[in-house]
């Protein structure tokens, strides 16, 4: 698939598909030009926001989980983690929101409600359509729904070098993972619309492939700094039958407390339907550079528990919507906290030994994760939220972590999780037919649909 058939589409002129999501006006009704200048000042602004957004951030991690009575210890030491992962995360965007080689004019009219593209209405039954005459395409294989995985980095080179190296590592981590699982992959390094950079940038990738490929029934996003850590779980997508958006969260934060942490969009999966294109229409007015973003920002700061000031984020702006919306939306909304879709790194790499020792791939939750999420580790860009070196060799770990459940198919490891050498496992007892019996992640292992066995 070329890039010549994602080519971003034009904005509406009207407003379909807003979802009555606020945006900001100017006084005259004229659109606003982004010299040159005016980026400059959108940085240094962007820094103070940084600034007063990790002083906030430490007040708030010293008040620990306060205010978290009904959840259990466990569960309000992961909403702690969660805070300290998600700030970071949006942070790192904010920081990279602006690259150098952005053309320098941004016409927005704010009078106009930004759009994706043009109103789709009838998805459903034009994709039927489709499907019935293109059976060589089916959107069920074996009885499986297919997925295609969506991730992507910028397109130029990484500030860091050794980040190119991990960009690969982790790549090369999604693929063997999709090529066990036969699950298709696409890796983007094209912005579609310069309005939505950032963490809005995957929105109008995730509607362009549901559009042009209506054989594909789910679409999952992962973030570029994420990784497969077990590679025999698959997620039980039977689970979902009743649903068309499945995301790692937590109701409690997101009903009770309202709060800007209750899910996380780094790993998350679409039905291709017209459920989803309604809610990605509703979701995308918030994203736009510049005044729309900082307005959008302040009504997501004013309605989220927690949520320092800052510009919209993709997040916060998806929890606002079904929380603002909460009867056209969430009875199609599936919150996932049974296995790790989404697993925060700094609570998981240094347990990998045992994990190894205790339990066994194909569980996906706390005892053998199913994705570890390194948020805030940015080794290609120039700013990051942790030291360089430890995020390094915690990403090194991860990769290593994982790779070994492929290697062992064929008799090999890694020397250690640190050490990038492998060597020939030798077991001069069993033949080569039984040695991948004993652990052949092709076949998915009992319990791997998260029992607790």
């Amino acid at each position: 698939m070329g890039q010549d058939n994602l080519a971003p589409q034009k904005r509406a002129s009207g407003g379909g598909g807003a979802g009555g999501l606020p945006t900001t006006t100017t006084a005259n009704g004229r659109a606003r030009t982004m010299l040159p200048r005016g980026r400059q000042i959108n940085k240094t602004f962007n820094n103070i926001k940084i600034t007063i957004l990790c002083g906030f951030v430490t007040i708030l991690v010293l008040r620990g989980t306060v205010g978290i009575g009904s959840l259990s210890s466990s569960d309000a030491e992961a909403v702690n983690q969660n805070l300290i992962e998600e700030t970071n995360r949006i942070l790192e965007e904010i920081r990279s929101d602006n690259e150098p080689d952005d053309p320098a004019e941004s016409e927005i009219n704010p009078n106009v409600t930004y759009s994706l593209g043009p109103k789709i209405s009838n998805w459903n039954e034009e994709r039927k359509v489709w499907l019935s005459q293109n059976p060589e395409f089916p959107n069920f294989v074996n009885g499986k729904p297919r997925i295609l995985l969506l991730t992507g980095s910028p397109p130029s080179p990484c500030d860091n070098p050794i980040g190119d190296h991990y960009l690969l590592k982790a790549i090369k981590n999604k693929i063997d993972y999709c090529r066990i699982h036969g699950i298709e992959i696409v890796y983007n390094m094209a912005h579609l619309d310069k309005e939505l950079a950032g963490y809005w940038a995957k929105l109008p990738m995730i509607r362009r492939l549901m559009l042009s490929h209506p054989e594909i029934e789910w679409i999952w996003w992962m973030d570029s700094d994420a990784m497969f850590t077990d590679m025999v779980f698959e997620i039980p997508l039977s689970k979902y039958d009743k649903h068309d958006l499945v995301i790692h969260g937590y109701p409690d934060l997101l009903f009770e407390q309202k709060s800007w942490i209750a899910l996380n969009t780094g790993s998350f999966l679409f039905r291709n339907c017209q459920w989803s294109l309604d809610l990605l229409d509703a979701w995308a007015p918030m994203g736009p550079k510049g005044p729309i973003r900082e307005e959008a920002g302040k009504i997501l700061t004013a309605n989220l528990k927690g949520r320092p000031a800052f510009e919209a984020d993709d997040q916060s702006a998806l929890i606002y919507l079904l929380l603002s919306q909460k009867d056209q939306w969430m009875d199609r909304v599936y919150v996932e906290n049974q296995y790790y879709l989404h697993g925060y790194w700094a609570g998981l790499v240094d347990r990998y030994e045992e994990m190894m020792d205790k339990y066994h791939p194909g569980l996906g939750d706390e005892r053998w994760p199913f994705v570890t999420h390194f948020v805030g580790c940015k080794p290609c860009g120039s700013y990051g939220d942790y030291p360089v070196e430890k995020c390094i060799k915690s990403m090194e770990r991860a990769f290593n972590f994982a790779d070994n459940q492929v290697l062992k198919l064929y008799g090999f490891g890694h020397r250690g999780l640190l050490s990038p050498k492998i060597k020939r496992i030798r077991n001069e007892t069993v033949t080569p037919l039984e040695y991948v019996d004993q652990f052949d992640i092709r076949r998915p292992m009992h319990g791997n649909s998260g029992s607790r066995s």
